[in-house]
């Protein structure tokens, strides 16, 4: 597992995280998992994983549809917040990606770009490989990531956002690579930084590394109404493997 020293362990286990992307609602998620369940046809009672689950705003709503429910988490703080929900078909626990998973399951779910977020490609690759091998027979894998070529066309190099009476001071750029951002603010005199960074991962690197591990690509779409993928123009890119 990563030491504290990593820029998502840190980032991701403050309440100011939160703050900053409360914008990320209850109907966003939502809507998402409805018509992604509608289109996969996923039975009632499957086995779900959701990894990195955050707080577990998505595996809360998919539990409420009837699904049972695991989410994983490498922040603790995210996990001791979401077990408040727990029930006999949801539960929630800490994981590193890069772990070997314990369980299989009939779909397993990596969404809001919780993706490239290490140094080099052989822990992507591992992190693909244990979603595969956490799978049952037939089972899918949703990947849920940005599109990388519109956010590095659309760049906005500086920005303050206020949220919940708090200045976030934000800078962005591409670098090796890698699509960065650095957030700044002030809490009673105290200077916070964190850091965000992601690889530019493209569809065709994602083609690649699927291939590596013998993942098939059955499907790709550019937003959360399922819509087809167009590199200059798509939201997103949400790649369904099997």
């Amino acid at each position: 597992m990563e030491n504290q020293d990593s820029w998502y362990q840190q980032w991701f286990n403050t309440q100011y995280y939160h703050k900053l992307y409360d914008h990320r609602n209850d109907k966003e998620a939502e809507l998402f998992m409805e018509n992604l369940i509608a289109f996969l046809n996923l039975p009632k009672k499957s086995k779900i994983l959701d990894l990195p689950c955050g707080r577990g705003r998505h595996a809360i709503y998919l539990n409420n549809l009837g699904y049972h429910l695991t989410g994983a988490d490498l922040s603790i703080n995210n996990i001791n917040y979401a077990k408040r929900f727990e029930n006999n078909t949801l539960h929630f626990h800490t994981h590193d990606m890069r772990d070997h998973l314990s369980e299989k399951y009939d779909a397993i779910f990596n969404l809001f770009t919780s993706f490239g977020y290490f140094d080099y490609e052989d822990e992507n690759i591992k992190v693909l490989q244990n979603f595969k091998s956490g799978l049952r027979y037939n089972g899918i894998l949703v990947l849920d990531f940005i599109n990388i070529n519109k956010a590095k066309t659309n760049l906005i190099p500086k920005e303050i956002i206020t949220k919940n009476d708090i200045d976030f001071y934000i800078k962005r750029k591409v670098e090796n690579n890698y699509l960065k951002k650095e957030i700044k603010f002030n809490i009673n005199e105290k200077l916070y930084e964190f850091e965000e960074k992601i690889q530019c991962l493209t569809l065709s690197k994602f083609k690649s590394m699927s291939k590596k591990v013998n993942l098939k690509i059955k499907h790709i779409f550019g937003d959360y109404n399922l819509k087809p993928f167009d590199e200059k123009e798509s939201d997103r890119l949400i790649i369904i493997f099997q």
